[in-house]
């Protein structure tokens, strides 16, 4: 079951960041170089977690979260930025938030509730840097 989550979490990162686009004009890392990116996973979520996250240089990572709030902050060099997160074995109606930042701003965020199953999967999406 665990893997299963893991493989849907990851698809849904990269498919979200092939087709997703922003319409924002932000002057907060605009343009072309580098950008400060940080994701944030808070909640009250009981069961196990696993978030999957574009890294600084554009690739997918997986990674167990032991214990909430969850955070990882980094400079990339990448064009965009997303995270999911995914669990199982928590309890109906658990909450779990995840946002992305970009230059200290919030850029997406979305909260989910646990299903009866106490299954979450949270997909806020990606972000693409502004050109």
């Amino acid at each position: 079951m665990k893997s299963v989550f893991k493989t849907l979490a990851i698809v849904l990162t990269l498919a979200f960041t092939a087709v997703s686009c922003s319409s924002d004009n932000d002057d907060n890392n605009s343009g072309g170089g580098s950008k400060d990116v940080k994701y944030e996973v808070t909640g009250n979520y009981t069961g196990q977690l696993d978030v999957t996250y574009i890294e600084a240089g554009g690739g997918a990572l997986n990674e167990d979260i032991n214990a909430l709030p969850w955070t990882k902050e980094f400079t990339s060099t990448s064009t965009g930025a997303g995270v999911n997160v995914s669990g199982n074995g928590g309890k109906k109606d658990e909450t779990v938030t995840a946002k992305i930042y970009v230059g200290g701003k919030v850029v997406k965020e979305l909260t989910a509730k646990a299903n009866n199953d106490g299954i979450i999967v949270v997909v806020p999406g990606s972000y693409v840097f502004g050109m």
